[in-house]
């Protein structure tokens, strides 16, 4: 049977129509198919970024963020020409402090002369006095930033206060130089004054303190200077504890009174 030329050019557009329709569903379909390989991908980097966020938050609800607690310990009270900056701050009732990256702040581990109050002198002793010759290496007890270099004739003679990290402020004094200037960034065991007997002194040694928003504690209660390290790798200030000067002072003031009654 002979097919006509009119019926072969049907037939031929017929498959010409049928190849166009299956070429372009097959482009719709790898187009469908790219377009949600993309979704996928974009899905995938967002779902990515939420749990890189959620990790983030998490691990700031653990630690905190140091970088912004940084920028809050060395802005109060900063520019301050006082021992104690914080007089009119609120200070918290407890606070756990890092004392686990520590330096001796001398060589010598002889405590002559402990805190707290002196009855023969009518005034308190705010730190511990530590066994040093003149010009012996006084270093920074943990890593911070220097406060304040200055001299007090009848106190403190040359002295550094350095704020630290852990939110703690330390104070040398009775120095006989300085090796160190305000705002210089030291970590614990730098260098920053030579020992001395300036100030109201009898004799050469350190005097050291250590303190939480202005508040003298007993460095006995975080350093075992004997041993020459801390007690523990952290230390809880209490507000209301006799390690603290304040409560101390009014304990043995007490107690003075109660005898000077009896």
């Amino acid at each position: 049977m002979k097919l006509s030329f009119h019926t072969l050019r049907l037939g031929l557009l017929g498959m010409a129509i049928i190849s166009i329709s299956f070429a372009g569903n097959s482009q719709s379909v790898n187009d469908y198919r790219s377009r949600h390989r993309n979704l996928l991908a974009r899905q995938n980097r967002v779902k990515d970024k939420i749990r890189v966020e959620e990790s983030q938050n998490y691990a700031r609800g653990l630690y905190g963020d140091k970088e912004a607690d940084r920028a809050d310990i060395y802005s109060e009270g900063w520019n301050s020409d006082r021992v104690n900056p914080y007089q009119n701050s609120n200070i918290p009732s407890s606070k756990v402090l890092d004392v686990s990256d520590y330096h001796m702040p001398v060589k010598h581990k002889v405590v002559t002369s402990h805190f707290g109050y002196r009855r023969q002198f009518g005034r308190m002793h705010y730190g511990v006095d530590l066994k040093a010759s003149v010009g012996d290496t006084v270093y920074a007890a943990f890593s911070g930033k220097v406060r304040l270099t200055k001299f007090e004739r009848n106190g403190y003679g040359f002295y550094v206060i350095v704020r630290h990290d852990n939110g703690m402020e330390t104070v040398y004094g009775h120095l006989s130089k300085f090796l160190v200037k305000p705002n210089q960034n030291v970590k614990a065991g730098t260098p920053i004054a030579l020992s001395g007997n300036t100030g109201r002194s009898t004799g050469p040694h350190l005097h050291f303190e250590t303190r939480y928003m202005g508040i003298a504690i007993n460095p006995e209660k975080i350093f075992d200077f004997t041993n020459g390290k801390t007690h523990h790798d952290h230390y809880t200030f209490n507000k209301n504890s006799s390690d603290n000067a304040n409560n101390h002072q009014s304990a043995s003031s007490g107690r003075s009174n109660s005898r000077r009654r009896r």
